[in-house]
């Protein structure tokens, strides 16, 4: 398949690493993979906070940019939902709005596109150590991404998996929630970092990237030095 790449912010200023992992898997799966340079923000920040015009002229270019992908693949519970599901809601009652719906359901979480599109469940990664997965809300809640990762995960050799106890609760990112609301957002963290040290973890892995970074930075706020993994970090790993 000739799959297009988009990567979202987080990844790109926090993270590059995730994207280069992305690209490793699925060129190892035989497929081609292309970057369109032009691609920027999908506007879900300015979507989230109300700003609806402004995320819809970020969003137009992201449908001017992706205007001819056959598929495009998001290492992003969040920003994948964006585009399948908001994007319509974003684009209802204009003329672009058959054109967000049309691209929404060429769209694919990284996990989902590999389990439920190309029906793969193992891609050949090794990674030694015991490991537990968060779900991201919106990956979890708006595109129903549970047994994918944990699919993908279950075949990796080495890999044990084990289920924390807070696995489906909000880690309190939510984007400027943890800006607006930064005790709650705190608090949220607490509950779910002390789930994962309680399972006995070595190793937290989710598919989004933002999540992982409100876990990275409580963590290191309280000297925690257990590594937080993208899933296609792992599943790169040979």
């Amino acid at each position: 398949m000739r799959i297009s790449l988009f990567i979202p912010c987080f990844v790109d200023q926090m993270s590059p690493r995730t994207g280069v992992a992305v690209v490793e898997v699925l060129e190892r799966l035989g497929h081609e993979v292309l970057y369109p340079e032009g691609q920027t923000c999908c506007g879900q920040p300015a979507f989230n906070s109300g700003f609806c015009d402004q995320a819809r002229c970020v969003a137009e270019h992201f449908l001017d940019t992706f205007a001819d992908a056959e598929h495009v693949v998001v290492p992003s519970g969040s920003c994948a939902a964006m585009v399948k599901v908001f994007y319509p809601e974003l684009f209802q009652g204009t003329k672009r709005a058959a054109e967000a719906k049309a691209l929404g359901e060429r769209t694919w979480e990284f996990s989902q596109f590999l389990v439920e599109k190309l029906g793969v469940g193992d891609v050949g990664a090794s990674f030694a150590g015991k490991v537990t997965f968060h779900d991201g809300c919106h990956g979890l809640r708006e595109l129903g991404v549970h047994a994918a990762p944990r699919t993908l995960l279950r075949h990796v050799r080495g890999l044990e998996l084990v289920e924390m106890g807070e696995a489906r609760t909000c880690c309190g990112f939510g984007g400027t929630f943890a800006v607006k609301f930064p005790e709650i957002s705190t608090a949220m963290a607490q509950v779910k970092c002390n789930s994962i040290i309680d399972c006995g973890a070595h190793t937290v892995v989710s598919n989004d990237p933002s999540c992982l970074m409100q876990i990275r930075g409580y963590f290191d706020k309280h000297g925690n030095t257990l590594p937080c993994l993208h899933l296609a970090e792992v599943l790169a790993r040979t």
